[in-house]
């Protein structure tokens, strides 16, 4: 078949794509080449275009074509479900028969595989955690990468150091490239790759290719790198400076029905997409919240109400950040700034892909810089862990699970699962059954890699800081952060052609969102269940804590992640701040807090003998931080609700500081255990008093310092405990 009867079966296929009853559809130039270099010539390409480009049709039409002549389905290897569900939709318009394998869908993945084997599955979509499972990466994927007709590699900057979404389990896709069958073609997509991160994704590859002046590079064995300028002529972004989150929520609930046809409202933390989306419903906007603490059913149908116009927004976090596909999408609102240019245009480019015109506004607020902080924080540990990681691992006779493990490294589960996906990319462990263990092979830690990544993070914030501020074309801002080298002012943005929204909001909308900010009180639920594997480092604790020695579910102010009183506390409790008596309006909040709490259903402490029983006393927990202010405020709350305050929960003579809050449950419970102790005078009190006490604390963050001190004054004899603390770090 010559290039001509190519290009126009593939024609034909978009026209089946996008549903197109006339046949007359027609690819891009830069689409077809790269459908020409996977199908005709087999060989790999890295596609970078502007969301919306149209990059998912390229893989699709190719499989079309690849399939007709007798090539195995394609493996899409895809990082969101959300994403997933787009494409299956897409590839079925197309006559595609597509499925999936992900953690969403476990009870269908003995079919699935059964369908590949049948060869009835034209596309398979793997999330990239799938290729290091030990049952999915021993038995299914040698099996897959035999037979497969065309690897599909999206959103591929997750697969590099420097891109900004880097996903360890992305660059297991090494493995998989080196062992295709030769001829296998490839294709890599992504929106949102600078230079740097062009030529890392095409190294990886296998080709060390680089794009060269004009766009395009094609020569014996190398990628076809096709990159094409990423301006979006149908968005229109501007930035509004408003002066507190009282504004910036007010201003929304003023203006979200002014903004074209249905969007996304991105805040920065799930706490705030909680407190945004239950404050517009309040002033009668139909919203709904889409975060990663969303269960999947109602992610799908967050997704689906969206899609079909059944709401105004989702208001998210970056769990919708890649691949949400709905073309007609009208606006993007940021409530708070991202801390990378680079993942606010892949962002703002989920609006506008079929329509002519769509709004973008980012409403950068004073506590983005901490919540940044408080992320970059969560970067690769230090050299120290990670070799005690090791060394855990080496000693052990078997191999070691996340629980397991958890205890004896000062590692948060999250973080070490994340540590340990960078080892075994590097080679250093392997995952198996059973869990983890080391391979042998020699490793060094490459600080100076880690040092030169975080370096790039501080870089993409200072650009956010300017983006925000800069009185040029902002559109050109953010191309040449991904180095688009053809950058010119777009005539669209509001420092182009003049700001299109006015700052000022309905005085009655103000007060509604600064009272629902300022209204102080959020749920601490107490801890039912040891840690698992204390006795491994010799606390014998282990399964249920027994219902007697448990705290009631307490209360906080707020959390350190939201917009409200996450504002007022963190300046407070940051571990450079100056140790002093509790400020008079965080005093009143906490007992605004208790004045609710106790008026709140079952009363003080539900499960107790007489459910509207108020606390007999009120007992303190030490802090060795902020000793002066979790002392004033138990002083205040004993004076302002007569309540006799017993003591001080304290830590034993001589015993060395506690873990840091951020080390896992185990290691924190390790340091409390023996270390936290009730003075004789204060058990005595607690055992004469004999009803419930209110436990004072500054923050909690794994909740083990509530628990252990519950559990010193329940055996004790206070017949409940009831945490109050000032903030939760969630």
């Amino acid at each position: 078949m010559n290039d001509t009867e190519l290009r126009f079966e593939a024609d034909a296929v978009l026209s089946r794509l996008v549903s197109n009853t006339t046949g007359d559809a027609r690819l891009r130039e830069d689409q077809w080449r790269a459908i020409e270099a996977l199908v005709a010539e087999r060989r790999r390409a890295l596609v970078v275009q502007r969301t919306g480009w149209g990059k998912s049709a390229v893989y699709f039409v190719a499989t079309a074509l690849l399939r007709a002549r007798g090539s195995g389905p394609t493996v899409i290897v895809s990082p969101l479900l959300a994403l997933m569900r787009n494409q299956v939709a897409a590839a079925e318009r197309a006559g595609i028969r597509a499925r999936t394998i992900n953690s969403a869908n476990t009870e269908e993945w003995e079919a699935v595989q059964a369908e590949i084997t049948e060869g009835s599955v034209d596309v398979l979509l793997v999330s990239p955690e799938r290729l290091n499972n030990p049952d999915f990466r021993d038995q299914v994927l040698p099996e897959l990468t035999a037979a497969t007709g065309l690897l599909v590699v999206d959103e591929a900057h997750c697969i590099s150091d420097w891109g900004h979404d880097f996903r360890p389990d992305y660059r297991r896709l090494r493995t998989m490239l080196a062992e295709l069958p030769r001829g296998v073609p490839v294709l890599a997509t992504t929106a949102t790759a600078n230079a740097r991160v062009t030529a890392d994704v095409a190294e990886q590859l296998g080709t060390g290719a680089a794009p060269e002046e004009g766009g395009s590079t094609e020569s014996d064995g190398a990628a076809l790198v096709l990159r094409g300028p990423l301006d979006r002529k149908s968005l229109s972004l501007g930035v509004l400076q408003l002066p507190d989150a009282g504004h910036r929520m007010a201003w929304l609930a003023d203006h979200l029905e002014k903004l074209p046809g249905s969007g996304i409202v991105y805040t920065l933390t799930v706490a705030a997409a909680e407190e945004v989306t239950a404050f517009l419903r309040g002033q009668g906007h139909k919203v709904a919240s889409y975060t990663g603490k969303t269960e999947n059913t109602e992610r799908e149908a967050a997704e689906t109400d969206l899609l079909e116009n059944r709401v105004k927004a989702l208001v998210a976090t970056s769990a919708l950040g890649m691949g949400f596909d709905k073309s007609d999408l009208g606006f993007v609102v940021h409530l708070g700034s991202p801390s990378s240019p680079i993942a606010y245009y892949q962002q703002v480019g989920r609006a506008g892909r079929g329509v002519e015109h769509a709004e973008v506004l980012l409403l950068p607020g004073p506590e983005d810089e901490a919540i940044w902080r408080y992320f970059a924080s969560l970067a690769f540990p230090g050299e120290e862990q990670v070799r005690r990681t090791l060394e855990v691992l080496g000693a052990a006779d078997r191999p070691l699970s996340l629980q397991a493990l958890e205890p004896q490294v000062e590692l948060r589960r999250s973080r070490l699962e994340t540590m340990l996906k960078v080892l075994d990319v590097d080679g250093a462990v392997r995952r198996v059954r059973g869990g983890w263990t080391v391979t042998g092979r020699p490793w060094s830690y490459d600080a100076e890699r880690y040092a030169w990544v975080a370096r790039q993070r501080e870089s993409e914030q200072q650009a956010m800081r300017e983006y925000a501020a800069t009185t040029k074309c902002r559109m050109e801002f953010l191309r040449l952060q991904l180095d688009d080298d053809d950058a010119a002012p777009c005539g669209r943005c509001d420092n182009c052609s003049g700001a299109r929204f006015a700052p000022e909001v309905a005085g009655a909308t103000l007060d509604a969102a600064r009272g629902e900010l300022a209204r102080p009180g959020v749920g601490v639920e107490p801890r039912k269940m040891w840690p698992t594997g204390l006795p491994s480092i010799g606390v014998q604790l282990k399964g249920r804590i027994p219902p007697g020695q448990q705290a009631a579910t307490g209360r906080a102010l707020g959390r350190l992640s939201d917009i409200g009183w996450g504002n007022r506390l963190r300046p407070l409790l940051a571990p450079q701040a100056e140790d002093g008596p509790v400020p008079d309006d965080v005093a009143g909040a906490a007992v605004e807090v208790l004045a609710d709490w106790a008026k709140g259903p079952g009363g003080w402490a539900p499960g107790v003998t007489d459910a509207s029983a108020r606390p007999v006393g009120v007992v303190t927990v030490d802090s060795r931080a902020r000793p002066r202010l979790v002392r004033s405020l138990g002083e205040r709350i004993s004076e302002v609700g007569r309540i006799p305050l017993l003591g001080t929960v304290t830590y034993a003579e001589g015993t060395p500081p506690v873990a840091p809050a951020r080390s896992n449950g185990a290691q924190r419970l390790r340091a409390l255990h023996g270390t936290l102790t009730l003075p004789a005078p204060l058990a005595q009190s607690v055992a004469e008093a004999g009803g419930p006490v209110l436990l004072v604390d500054d923050f909690t963050e794994t909740g083990w310092t509530l628990a252990v001190a519950a559990r010193l004054l329940r055996e004790a004899g206070a017949e409940q405990v009831l945490p109050l603390v000032l903030a939760v770090q969630a």
